[in-house]
């Protein structure tokens, strides 16, 4: 199997990491930071390896979506730019494309940006698998466990269920 890989950036890392994990077809997450060519400012953000033909493309854009606030164009934009990072033009053209057929699905309008990934730099070992160290501090508790929650609803049968722990007493 060929491996692509995608950045994602719209939350926290550590909600985004967590989500993307716990996919099947996913094979490593990087968790950090990460400027664009149109953007030289860091974001917090992730880098997907993935199986394309286990976990489309078009469904870990979908996912990314529906995890994060990517029609709120709040005052955090800075630090969590809605985005996807690509690494060559013919994705650009593909997350380009997805996010015009996926509008539909919003009430209001995507602000997430395709960008072309210039840096990235990776966090410290200590804040890596952030939540998977522990679900239930308060932050993995009251912030990605709500992510989750909604991942298990909508994409189940994406999920590889031995990877995701919620918190104690939760479903």
């Amino acid at each position: 199997m060929t491996l692509h890989k995608i950045g994602l950036g719209g939350g926290c890392h550590w909600c985004t990491e967590a989500i993307f994990q716990s996919l099947l077809g996913v094979t490593k997450v990087e968790q950090g930071w990460i400027s664009a060519r149109e953007a030289d400012t860091f974001s917090e953000a992730i880098i997907v390896h993935y199986e394309a033909e286990v976990i489309p493309l078009k469904v870990l854009v979908e996912i990314h979506l529906q995890t994060h606030s990517c029609t709120s164009d709040h005052s955090m934009r800075l630090k969590y730019r809605s985005a996807v990072y690509v690494f060559s033009k013919q994705q650009k053209k593909e997350v380009e494309t997805m996010l015009v057929h996926l509008q539909p699905a919003f009430e209001k309008p995507l602000i997430t940006k395709v960008l072309f990934l210039k840096e990235f730099k990776g966090n410290a070992e200590e804040y890596l698998s952030y939540y998977q160290r522990d679900p239930n501090k308060a932050f993995c508790r009251n912030v990605i466990s709500p992510k989750l929650r909604i991942l298990l609803a909508n994409y189940s049968s994406r999920v590889d269920h031995t990877k995701i722990r919620l918190p104690c007493g939760e479903v």
